[in-house]
């Protein structure tokens, strides 16, 4: 076993179940069971101001988005390849939303995917996060935690990141319990109970279509 599965594993593994679809709404739904770890973690109160907010778009756009999805979640995948596209294309791009991306963990998995995404920075972030979930119904089936963890090695190397600064990464232990002290909080404050999930301008939305998602930030628009 590796010294960052091992220190994984000890420090912020998470709650068994993977990434099993529920089919609740067009989102899947957390699990009931807390994250193994999390008590010690707020009680150690980790600086979670070190992480960094992923995001796109102009930041004085009058429209915020904010996505909570999993990496391991097929839903929050169809949306990416789906609806996301056409989002950039038609709104992001154009100044006006601004998309603010928070990962979610159900599993170690999405944990370290998470960690193969944020290895290359903010400039780097949402390519790899859009081959990683592209690449979602292969990296997630590649077999057992040595599998999945060379897959996702193999997509940063294809992000163009070398050997050595994705090894840095993955075993970054301090990296990955504050990544999940991050989640916990958001989760918290914004209730996320299921992924993806949304908050438009502060309220709170489910998982939507294209046209649904037009109409919504339309009406932001002409306020």
């Amino acid at each position: 076993m590796s010294r960052f599965m091992s220190g994984v594993f000890a420090a912020v593994a998470l709650a068994a179940g993977a990434y099993a679809v529920t089919g609740y709404n067009s989102q899947t739904r957390l699990p009931e069971l807390p994250l193994v770890g999390a008590a010690s973690a707020q009680e150690a109160e980790v600086d979670t101001s070190t992480i960094t907010e992923m995001v796109l778009g102009a930041e004085d756009a009058p429209v915020t988005l904010i996505e909570y999805a999993s990496y391991t979640c097929p839903h929050c995948a169809n949306f990416h390849t789906g609806v996301l596209p056409k989002l950039k294309e038609d709104y992001i791009d154009t100044g006006k939303v601004k998309l603010i991306y928070r990962e979610v963990y159900f599993d170690r998995y999405g944990l370290w995917a998470s960690m193969i995404a944020r290895c290359g920075g903010p400039e780097k972030f949402f390519g790899i996060s859009n081959l990683i979930y592209k690449g979602q119904s292969d990296w997630v089936r590649a077999g057992g935690a040595p599998e999945i963890t060379e897959a996702l090695r193999k997509i940063g190397g294809i992000a163009g990141l070398d050997k050595d600064t994705v090894e840095a990464c993955l075993q970054d232990n301090t990296k990955a319990q504050t990544l999940v002290s991050w989640y916990q909080e958001n989760a918290e404050k914004d209730e996320v109970e299921a992924t993806p999930s949304f908050v438009l301008n502060g309220t709170k939305i489910s998982n939507q279509s294209y046209e649904q998602f037009k109409a919504l930030i339309d009406a932001e628009l002409e306020g």
